[in-house]
């Protein structure tokens, strides 16, 4: 599907990610964001929607997942990859309240380092879990209470 995608994922094997044409190839764990994630009450409905407006392609990815989860790549060249998934507790919020944004994922070297996070007044949402035969994950609260993910690429993940 792209270079961010199970199958294909270079990082899971070397730690490298495609880069455009004539420029060096960088490490997948450099601390830059690596995945997103946009939850849905409806996530076929949502990856309708961003393959119409901006032409993002799709593939299903529930298996890895467990639930409705669907990878999009978003173009080719400088960018990220990321996925539609379904919203835990349902539904979608309402229009005007609080923002539910997307969760960013950075990819680390050690999800085990991830020390200077809670030193840094982050606190842990969901503990290291394994996405088997691809990597470690787990998400936390920044200071403001915004979820993101750190990612591991380890195809030994079990």
């Amino acid at each position: 599907m792209s270079e961010n995608s199970p199958a294909s994922d270079p990082a899971a094997t070397d730690g490298a990610q495609s880069t455009a044409e004539g420029e060096a190839a960088t490490s997948f764990t450099t601390g830059r964001p690596a995945h997103f994630e946009i939850q849905a009450a409806d996530p076929q409905r949502a990856v309708t929607f961003y393959s119409t407006v901006f032409g993002w392609g799709s593939e299903d990815w529930s298996g890895f997942a467990g639930s409705p989860y669907f990878g999009v790549t978003t173009g080719t060249g400088h960018g990220i990859d990321g996925a539609v998934m379904s919203r835990p507790g349902g539904a979608n919020p309402e229009v005007g309240g609080p923002v539910a944004g997307a969760v960013l994922t950075i990819g680390v070297e050690d999800y085990d380092a991830t020390a200077a996070i809670l030193a840094g007044g982050g606190t842990e949402a969901l503990p290291k879990y394994a996405l088997a035969g691809m990597a470690w994950q787990g998400y936390f609260h920044d200071t403001e209470n915004n979820v993101f993910g750190i990612h591991q690429p380890d195809p030994e993940a079990a």
